[in-house]
């Protein structure tokens, strides 16, 4: 088993003291039968009282209410998650899957996967994008699903920036370029659009320099999930041409990164806000006895040496 150490921060700072926050997070990992989270902590400062409750995806979800003035609101998780190595995928399959998985479409379970959302758009780009990279049934659903992962990850450039997370899926296709949300996004549309159930995955990449990971190392990741007969809901990482495995952490699954934002809330105020985000992500040997989380200070002191790190590659 592989074990990882989650340190995830976020900060609103507000231009003037609002009055009221109501937010939901979702930062704990999940537990299944690949991964499993050992411990997880959730600080809120204002100090909030945290409620949570798990929804019909088997997603933590996180929410609590800051009734009184406050400038600025930080969430502070810490995270301790074991994985173990996912089995080994047939080179292929019998192209008599495809019966299979269009019985699917008669089960209530896959209809969110398998129609449009929020953010997967079967758009006259997306059908460009499919046809200049020849997808059809002509392959296994296996072999289809390697081809789009490979295919979009050398048909886009990774661009931080180049999309925000409201961006409609036309932005990236058209610039050829955007980020893991929009590669997760338009694998998700090809999927769907060729009758392949799809989902989308928020979690977090342990990044190694040796494996020339595009994806940042200080912030949280997403991918996808296909769904096979047979097989199950299987991970690919199309901004760094993957399989998901042993570094990949999942934390939530929706139809699309609407269901599954890290954070989500409203404030009461005439104010704007900023928002800052850091994540930490160390393998270390072994669970740990007695949770150790971080002091205050120590918290700062890692918010500061990951903004500097953002700073950094923003030059």
């Amino acid at each position: 088993m592989y074990y990882y150490k989650i340190r995830h921060h976020t900060r609103y700072r507000y231009t003037a003291p609002v009055g009221e926050s109501v937010m939901e997070a979702r930062m704990q990992p999940r537990s299944d039968a690949r991964q499993h989270c050992f411990s997880f902590e959730l600080k809120v400062t204002p100090q909030a009282r945290v409620n949570s409750y798990q929804d019909y995806l088997d997603n933590h979800i996180h929410f609590f209410d800051i009734p009184r003035r406050h400038g600025q609101l930080v969430l502070r998780a810490e995270s301790l998650v074991g994985l173990v190595a996912a089995d080994e995928l047939p080179e292929s399959l019998d192209t008599d899957t495809w019966p299979a998985l269009d019985s699917l479409s008669r089960l209530p379970d896959y209809w969110d996967t398998l129609t449009e959302s929020q953010f997967v758009r079967f758009t006259p780009l997306l059908g460009a994008l499919a046809e200049e990279m020849g997808l059809d049934r002509r392959r296994d659903p296996l072999s289809l699903l390697h081809h789009i992962n490979t295919g979009i990850y050398y048909a886009f450039r990774y661009v931080p920036e180049s999309t925000t997370v409201d961006s409609p899926i036309d932005v990236a296709l058209e610039n050829r370029s955007g980020v893991c949300q929009d590669y997760a996004h338009i694998m998700l549309a090809l999927l769907r659009r060729i009758g392949i159930p799809g989902r989308y995955v928020s979690g977090y990449l342990f990044t190694r320099r040796e494996n020339n990971d595009q994806s940042a190392d200080d912030a949280s990741h997403a991918w996808v999930e296909a769904y096979l007969p047979d097989l199950g809901w299987l991970g690919f990482d199309p901004t760094n041409n993957l399989i998901a495995g042993e570094r990949h952490i999942r934390v939530a699954v929706g139809r699309d990164y609407a269901d599954v934002p890290p954070t989500r809330g409203l404030f009461k105020g005439d104010a704007d806000s900023e928002m800052e985000v850091g994540v930490q992500v160390i393998r270390t040997d072994r669970p740990e006895p007695e949770k150790e989380l971080l002091s205050d200070r120590e918290w700062e002191a890692l918010e500061g040496d990951l903004m500097q790190q953002q700073q950094q590659q923003q030059q």
